[in-house]
């Protein structure tokens, strides 16, 4: 790696309070798709999921595009992420999508598959979409078989968000370079000399086992299919439920008590793994001081990490295609949309936002500088590729180490129960 910083030095998070991820928004209904006016007004319907403070921002941009584009309406519909897809799933059904929406990795080649996604390139073609200026290779994360079918509007990557309080009380520390091993000793001392856990549950995070595959020259998906075998799975997830049965990994019924709370932050376990523009509800939620710490690894150096992010899609039945590929380019570069957005979905994806955005509060302040610092450190590689059925696998994924943990399922029947699962969501 080359650098052993001390990470709390570099990225402690003091966060403001309010939680990145309020849910519960009751979501607005529309029927038909984009419209179109005598006067030649267009209304285009745009939707995402999250929390409050996102939809407050997402609408104070929406204003700014429509004071640009008088020409343009925007109809907002948001709501919270289970039902934000659970609501796309029937208006893709009924061919009656929003004409833009907020989308993710994990659903970019299913509704590829069906006809959903508007290939941008078109629009890029055309001169009413710039692909231009975004940062770290994150363009390509929206890519699928030559088409343009997404356009980042932030980054983020896997963290491990540890207790400074738990970590510094303990005598250990985290840095850059340090091996799974390592790790888990760290979590040892601490459970010895604080009698806490050492983590919440980490086996059952689909996308910290794709870092450990990849860290051992697989990945958790290629293009079509699973690219580890259910011997490789049964080994990862044996190990994750003796350190449940052993202490170092928290009680899951304990966790499942204080939730939605984080059990990290309720003061159950001492560190968690999550992607790092989600950490700030930790500081929200405890009464500790949290930090970003870096990834294990299996050889000293490689942590598997790549930018996920989250993305714009359009629907290729819009019966505006131009206005689409205008309001998309507007928010991922207009750089007053950049601040107003600020971090809320990642860090900002097109150099005009990045550059327009400078954190002020330390929480935004620390994932920045952890995304510089692993950035520096060069051990990003590319994001691994998503088959259609990859969000069915991922909900499999975490419901079924649930049930390890809890010592309702053993490991290597939910390894083969996964398989299965999977086979099924890739023939969907």
């Amino acid at each position: 790696m080359g650098t052993s910083r001390n990470v709390e030095r570099r990225t402690i998070l003091k966060a403001a309070g309010a939680t990145a991820a309020t849910l519960g928004l009751a979501a607005t209904t529309g029927c038909g798709g984009g419209s179109g006016s005598g006067d030649g007004t267009v209304t285009l319907r745009y939707a995402w999921w999250g929390g409050e403070p996102r939809t407050i921002a997402i609408k104070k941009t929406i204003a700014l595009f429509e004071k640009k584009y008088p020409k343009i309406k925007i109809k907002p519909e948001f709501t919270d992420y289970q039902a934000f897809w659970e609501k796309f799933q029937t208006q893709a059904s009924g061919g009656n999508p929003p004409d833009v929406f907020q989308n993710a990795v994990g659903f970019l080649r299913k509704y590829d598959k069906r006809g959903v996604l508007m290939d941008l390139k078109t629009q890029a073609d055309a001169g009413n979409l710039d692909l231009e200026n975004f940062r770290n290779g994150v363009l390509a994360n929206g890519q699928v078989d030559g088409k343009q079918i997404g356009i980042p509007v932030g980054a983020n990557t896997m963290a491990l968000v540890i207790d400074l309080k738990a970590f510094e009380k303990a005598g250990v520390e985290a840095k850059f370079g340090w091996t799974w091993d390592e790790y888990f000793d760290a979590l040892q001392t601490i459970q010895d000399k604080l009698k806490i856990a050492g983590d919440t549950g980490y086996f059952t995070i689909m996308y910290l086992y794709d870092l450990y595959l990849r860290q051992n020259g697989k990945a958790f998906f290629t293009d079509s299919d699973l690219g580890f075998t259910d011997d490789d799975l049964t080994q990862w997830w044996e190990d994750g439920y003796k350190r449940v049965k052993s202490g170092l990994v928290a009680d899951p019924k304990k966790i499942e008590q204080v939730a939605p709370k984080s059990g990290l932050s309720a003061g159950l376990a001492a560190s968690e793994f999550t992607w790092d523009n989600f950490s700030i509800r930790y500081e929200g939620e405890g009464e500790s001081d949290y930090g970003l710490a870096p990834i294990p690894t299996t050889d000293g150096k490689d942590t598997g990490q790549y930018l996920g992010s989250l993305m714009l899609s359009a629907f290729s039945g819009t019966k505006h295609p131009k206005e689409v590929a205008q309001f998309i380019s507007f928010m991922v570069h207009d750089p007053e949309v950049g601040k107003i957005m600020g971090y809320d979905r990642g860090i900002l994806a097109t150099t005009e936002q990045y550059d327009a955005f400078k954190p002020t509060d330390a929480n935004n302040k620390g994932v920045a500088a952890y995304e510089d610092e692993v950035a520096e450190a060069g051990v990003l590689g590319k994001i691994t590729p998503h088959p259609s059925g990859a969000d069915v696998i991922e909900a499999a994924f975490l419901r079924l180490g649930g049930e390890i943990a809890q010592g309702k399922t053993k490991p290597a029947d939910a390894a083969k129960a996964l398989f299965s699962e999977a086979k099924a969501a890739f023939a969907g």
